[in-house]
Parts: structure tokens; C-alpha cells; sequence
């Protein structure tokens, strides 16, 4: 394939480190632990698998590690399996990414920045729906235009989100009552545990974890990608898997189950009503409206990245590779853009979550199985970094994952046959492309 026109590598480390942070402190952390609390009933069951999904991201970013340090390309998965499987996986991947990865959750983080902006407020002054708009179309304008400009934005709000996290957990810890942490009076951690309930709550989970991934897509314009890569993606896996554990710590510790559960997406604002009072929790929530503007920003900047690769890749999309000298590939945020205000009007948060979390599961552990398949097939490729614990953590992670999958299709059918309709339309999509090639 087609390496022409590359982008050239402007992104620091600092950037690369802060996009992984950035795309996973998101929506999830502040709302999926209502509905895993409604369907496990097991304050440590919620924290085991919020444990759960920290150990799986590690280990996926590890794996992540050595394939984009020694195949330092824009495109995240879709250029890794096309590379290491076949061009139709890495297309629909591609598209899959499209859809699932990135304008979906950019539709759930901006309707739940609309949310929490009116529980900051104390009333509805504007619609959730029209906010969330107005932020997705911010976000899109500054990412299409300068890419120093739209890199120093994503930065600073995302340093200042996770120190407002910080602060949270600080502050939070002397309203812990820890026998809400301990389960008393909850059905048996054992139970839940072991309950199909449990691997379907992962998806939740998983998609609170998803962007741990995403200096991935942007390889292809980090400076010293070989060196800087694999600390971005494992120090940023890192700092979120502490953080997300401390926030649910707070969270389960300082609010009774029940209003917790009943609360679903806006368990975050109940969580700081106790911890911190009336005002203190509309403080918090609009801390964490804040941090979901750098969440949609990070969304915005990584995703067009892959489609962008399509486009240098198929003559088909050419379109979508067309990007001003000094700012991203314009075309192809517009129609991601595009896409996540559509499922803005017609999806619920919780569909969202669900169809997210799946899907994309299914082609990180296809991914993360190209380490096995690359090292036999080209044992001399160069690999600056080699996954550290390999073959342990790398099976771990596609055990996690295939565990999730199974009982997903058993419990959520709706869900997984929308996940393989899209993959059924990327497949089209791949056929149509290479006709148009000949």
C-alpha cells in the first residue's frame, strides 16, 4: 500500500502520552458504574472488574507497543491488520473505527457533557442535545484547522482534568464509609463474580478503558516514534487505571448503592452530592463537563487519523486524505463529525455504551493476536520494543476479551448482531473500494 503525502511527525511524546489519557478519562468513568452496580448489586464486584479492565488495557497496550514501534504508521488498526492479516480485516477495522471507535463514542460523551453542564447549572438552561451539538462542532473547527493550535488546546485540558481528578479522590477519601466498599448487607462477591452479569458488565468497562490505544493512530506523526510510542501508550494506561480506581473507590464509598444504581449515567454528580454537598457536587459536575470537552477534542483528533490512511490507501476515498499544510485531514473530521451528531438524534447513551464496548473488543484481541502472528511470519522485522511478559499478558488480554464476547452474544443479541451489521456493511464497503480500483 500507498505511503505517499505522509504526514510529517509533529506530535511530541508529551501529546502522544496525554491523547491516551485523554480519550480514556471520558464519558464511561463518570456513568458506567451506575449500571454495573444495577446488574452485579456487589460494590466489589464493580471494583474487581473496574480492576479487571485496567489489567486488560495494560496488557493491550503492551502488545500495542511493539507492533506500532515497529510499524510506526497513522491508521491504528486498520493499517496493523491489514499488515499483518489482509487488507479486507484492516478496511473493515477501518470502518468499524469510523462508526464504533470514534463517532459513537463522541456522540455518548457529547450528550453526557450536556448532562452534566445542566446538573453544574442547577437547571435546564440549554438543552443537553443542543450543548452537545455546539461542543462537537467546536471541537471539529479547531482540529480541522492548525494542528499546533488544536495540539496546545487537547493538551492543556487535559492536564487539567486529571488533576481535578486527583483532587476528587483526595477529597473524596474522608467521605468513604467503608462498609458500603466492604458489600454489607450486598449478595456474595462470589456470585456476581461468577454470574454472566459480571462478563456483560465488562462491556461497560471496556468501554470506559477504550482509548487506551490511541497514540496508535497518530504513529505516523510522533517524533521518534520507536522510542516515544511505547512509553505513551503504557504510561497513560497507567495513569488512568490508578485514577479510574480511585475515582470508584469515592464513588462506591460515599453513596448507598441504591441511589448509585438508580442514578445510572449521572452517578458521578450523585457520588459528589454526598462527598461534598449540594454545591460540591455541581462543582464535580462541572469538573467533569470540562474534562468530556477534552475527551470529544481527543476523539476528534485521533479518529480522521485512520480514515485518512484509507483515503492515501484507495483511490476510492482520496478524498478523505485531503488535509490543509498546517492542520488535519479535514474531510475526513467533517464526516466523523457528521456521523456522531447522527447518532446524537437517534441513539440512547446506554445503547451506545453497549454497542461500543462489544465491537470493539472483538478487533482489539484480533489486534493484540497480531503479535503471535507477526513474530512467525517475520521473525526478522525490526522491533524496537518487544511486549514485555509475552506470551502471559498477551493471552491474558485475548482471554479477557473472548470471555466478554461469549457472553455478549448470549445476553446481549441486539447488540452483537448490530456490531456484525456494521462489520457486514465494512465488508461491502472493502469489495466496492477494490472494484473501483481496477
Amino acid at each position: 500500500m500507498s505511503r505517499t503525502n505522509a504526514p510529517e511527525r509533529r506530535l511530541g511524546p508529551l501529546t502522544a502520552a496525554l491523547l491516551v489519557v485523554a480519550t480514556m478519562i471520558g464519558t464511561g468513568v463518570f456513568t458506567t458504574t451506575g449500571f454495573l452496580l444495577r446488574d452485579l448489586e456487589s460494590q466489589p464486584a464493580v471494583l474487581l472488574s473496574w480492576l479487571l479492565g485496567g489489567v486488560a488495557a495494560a496488557c493491550g497496550s503492551l502488545a500495542y507497543a511493539e507492533l506500532v514501534s515497529a510499524l510506526p504508521h497513522n491508521g491504528g488498526e486498520y493499517q496493523l491488520l491489514s499488515r499483518v492479516y489482509h487488507p479486507a480485516l484492516g478496511f473493515i477495522s477501518g470502518f468499524v473505527s469510523l462508526v464504533v471507535g470514534f463517532a459513537a463514542p463522541v456522540a455518548a460523551s457529547a450528550i453526557a457533557f450536556g448532562q452534566y453542564l445542566n446538573l453544574a447549572l442547577g437547571q435546564e438552561l440549554i438543552p443537553p442535545l443542543v450543548s452537545g451539538l455546539l461542543l462537537v462542532l467546536g471541537a471539529t473547527l479547531i482540529h480541522a484547522g492548525r494542528l499546533s493550535t488544536g495540539s496546545r488546546v487537547q493538551d492543556l485540558f487535559t492536564l487539567g482534568k486529571a488533576l481535578l481528578i486527583l483532587l476528587f479522590i483526595l477529597g473524596g477519601m474522608a467521605a468513604i464509609d467503608p462498609s458500603r466498599l466492604m458489600g454489607v448487607g450486598a449478595p456474595a462477591m462470589s456470585g456476581a463474580v461468577l454470574s454472566p452479569a459480571f462478563a456483560v458488565g465488562l462491556i461497560y468497562v471496556s468501554f470506559a478503558y477504550s482509548g487506551w490505544n490511541a497514540a496508535a493512530y497518530v504513529a505516523g506523526e510522533v517524533r521518534e516514534p520507536e522510542r516515544f510510542l511505547p512509553v505513551a501508550l503504557g504510561l497513560g494506561t497507567l495513569t488512568v487505571t490508578l485514577l479510574y480506581l480511585g475515582v470508584n473507590t469515592v464513588f462506591l464509598g460515599a453513596a448507598p448503592a441504591s441511589e448509585l444504581a438508580a442514578a445510572q449515567e449521572r452517578v458521578g454528580h450523585v457520588a459528589a452530592v454526598h462527598a461534598f454537598g449540594e454545591l460540591g457536587g455541581r462543582v464535580l459536575s462541572g469538573l467533569i463537563a470540562l474534562g468530556l470537552v477534552s475527551t470529544v477534542g481527543a476523539l476528534v483528533m485521533t479518529g480522521p487519523r485512520i480514515y485518512e490512511a484509507m483515503g492515501r490507501d484507495y483511490r476510492a476515498m482520496r478524498i478523505l486524505s485531503r488535509r490543509d499544510a498546517s492542520g488535519g485531514p479535514v474531510v475526513a473530521i467533517l464526516l466523523q463529525s457528521l456521523l456522531a451528531v447522527v447518532m446524537m438524534l437517534t441513539s440512547s447513551f446506554e445503547a451506545l455504551v453497549s454497542y461500543v464496548g462489544f465491537t470493539l473488543s472483538v478487533f482489539a484481541a484480533l489486534t493484540v493476536a497480531g503479535v503471535f502472528v507477526l513474530r512467525v511470519r517475520e521473525p526478522q522485522l525490526r522491533r524496537p520494543y518487544r511486549t514485555w511478559g509475552h506470551p502471559v499478558t498477551t493471552l491474558a488480554f485475548i482471554a479477557l476479551m473472548g470471555w466478554m464476547t461469549f457472553y455478549a452474544i448470549q445476553e446481549r443479541p441486539v447488540v452483537v448482531a448490530i456490531g456484525a451489521a456494521t462489520v457486514a456493511t465494512g465488508w461491502l464497503g472493502y469489495l466496492l473500494a477494490r472494484r473501483l480500483e481496477r
